[in-house]
């Protein structure tokens, strides 16, 4: 497997706020992203910032964020145009409501949760039906619609613990990447989430973190070249928070992160982006 280069490329760091379903009334959502939107300014030159609301309330969110510089995300989509597909969102929607970024796989969509549900039982966890298949079929359509997809990876407990975390995260993020250039690869995000720590408390350690993040980027080089490898940008997403985002970042497979509970609070998410700017400016001084 190609090795990726020891020299920390100048990726833009990512950070996006995954509110899931959360923040999903009109009132409640437009005061966090207004007091996002207050507090970004020029300091957020450098780092990109996403924040992903529910559907419902993506229109309203957008109106929000005004001028400021905070892309909108969506937390799903689906590969169709239109047609008979009730309760789907295609591409064209999401663009219309104001959408540039995806996210595409969640774990939680695959129907893989860090903590136990008591009432998911086989037969309920079907509606959470996601795969590698369909993974790429979103992505594919985001991609041609001029969408931007953050693609979720990772590995539950069980599969940590019986050494399976490298081929799991390989498998899928060579499923997402069918028939998708090189070119269109390099500007996709992928998001290391390891499914045990999502929602739990628990945070990969920043070394194991950054190994499996460098396998996402030597996966990637595998299957197409090292300066694609070293183009596309990887967040990790587990349980980041202001008090271990800066050991995370600065780590150099690491280039962003995906934020699920400190999103839903404008100081955490907005301290974890001061974490991403300090890792900017680091990498452009050296």
């Amino acid at each position: 497997m190609t090795s990726p280069s020891t020299t920390q490329p100048r990726r833009t760091p990512v950070i996006a706020g995954n509110w899931k379903m959360n923040k999903g009334t009109v009132p409640s959502a437009v005061d966090l992203a207004r007091e996002i939107a207050e507090q970004s300014g020029d300091s957020r030159r450098g780092v990109e910032v996403i924040i992903c609301p529910p559907f419902t309330v993506l229109g309203a969110v957008k109106q929000a964020l005004g001028s400021a510089p905070v892309a909108l995300g969506a937390q799903d989509v689906f590969w169709k145009a239109s047609g008979a597909y009730t309760g789907q969102v295609s591409p064209e929607m999401l663009i219309d409501a104001g959408v540039s970024h995806v996210l595409i796989g969640h774990s939680e969509r695959r129907g893989r949760f860090g903590v136990a549900e008591p009432d998911f039982s086989p037969d309920v966890l079907r509606i959470f039906g996601e795969t590698d298949v369909t993974v790429n079929r979103k992505t594919r359509a985001a991609l041609a619609a001029g969408l931007v997809p953050v693609v979720c990876i990772g590995e539950t407990l069980i599969e940590r613990q019986n050494g399976h975390t490298d081929v799991v995260v390989r498998n899928q993020v060579e499923g997402a990447l069918q028939e998708i250039s090189s070119a269109e690869a390099a500007c996709l995000v992928f998001a290391y989430e390891p499914v045990w720590a999502i929602g739990t408390g628990e945070v990969c350690e920043p070394d194991e973190a950054d190994r499996v993040c460098g396998v996402v980027r030597s996966t990637v080089a595998t299957l197409y070249d090292a300066p694609t490898g070293q183009s596309v940008r990887v967040q990790y997403g587990g349980s980041m928070k202001p008090d271990n985002a800066p050991d995370l970042l600065a780590r150099p497979h690491i280039d962003g992160g995906l934020i699920g509970g400190a999103s839903l609070k404008a100081a955490d998410f907005l301290a974890i982006v001061r974490a991403a700017i300090v890792r900017a400016a680091t990498a452009a001084d050296s």
